[in-house]
């Protein structure tokens, strides 16, 4: 069976929400390093090396901590910065690097519970006027408030979560 695109469903953008749906985000967030772990623990290095469509079981546990350490700061600069333009970068590339293709995944899994636990602490410190803050995206276009950005990264744990959970699935692990 080919593997879904989109086995959490797709990206369903939202950018006006209350507090409460804040609230539900920000606890996805919180929850996924534990919820990672889980997914990955007991696995080998060759059920690692399991490939869910372009990338192992590995290298998307290392794009996760690659890409949350982007976004954090990325809030980070949102919040001290007048609508800061990001860099971005080539997540092919760096899933590609050799510490995504053969690393460990406890650093990334370590890296991940430290660095949303700081990502967590601040965003339940920010005020509502903050989420309404935004940077810009050079490789979109697009202006990202820290509330859609927030909404994306929710999804993004949730989405490659999915990705880890088919695999063990489809295996029978």
């Amino acid at each position: 069976m080919e593997a879904p695109q989109n086995p959490a469903g797709a990206f369903a953008p939202e950018e006006h929400y209350g507090p409460q749906r804040r609230d539900e985000f920000v606890a996805v967030i919180e929850t996924a390093p534990t919820t990672l772990s889980t997914a990955v623990a007991g696995l080998s290095e060759d059920q690692l090396d399991t490939r869910y469509r372009n990338w192992t079981v590995r290298q998307i546990v290392h794009h996760m901590a690659d890409s949350h350490a982007n976004a954090y700061i990325r809030f980070k600069w949102t919040l001290t910065e007048e609508q800061p333009t990001i860099k971005p970068y080539d997540e092919t590339r760096w899933a590609a690097l050799e510490d995504s293709l053969t690393g460990d995944v406890r650093a990334p899994l370590a890296m991940l519970q430290g660095l949303h636990a700081r990502w967590v602490k601040l965003m339940r410190a920010m005020t509502a006027d903050q989420f309404t803050r935004s940077y810009f995206h050079p490789e979109t276009g697009q202006t990202v408030s820290l509330s859609a950005a927030l909404c994306q990264y929710a999804w993004h744990c949730r989405h490659h979560m999915a990705q880890i959970l088919w695999v063990r699935e489809q295996n029978s692990w």
